[in-house]
């Protein structure tokens, strides 16, 4: 399994910052550059599916849920093209 940051002992103590400030600059930098909001959604799967998802993207060394979302916006894509 991937190793992030999260996983890591004494992750929560180890960064100290003005989250507050963090989420402003976040949400002005996205602003400027037009970036929209992403909006949280929820969809039931088969198990099966999601266990070989999730194997696919450790493979790739993603997350499985960036690579969820990329399935959706190039199937969609693919399905406007198509007609």
């Amino acid at each position: 399994m991937a190793r992030y940051v999260k996983n890591e002992k004494g992750y929560e103590k180890s960064v100290k910052a003005d989250w507050e400030a963090v989420k402003k600059g976040l949400k002005k930098a996205r602003t400027e550059t037009g970036e929209p909001k992403k909006i949280p959604t929820s969809v039931a799967l088969d198990p099966r599916f999601v266990v070989e998802l999730k194997k696919e993207a450790e493979r790739k060394g993603i997350p499985y849920q960036i690579m969820m979302r990329m399935f959706i916006i190039e199937g969609f894509q693919r399905m406007k093209k198509a007609g």
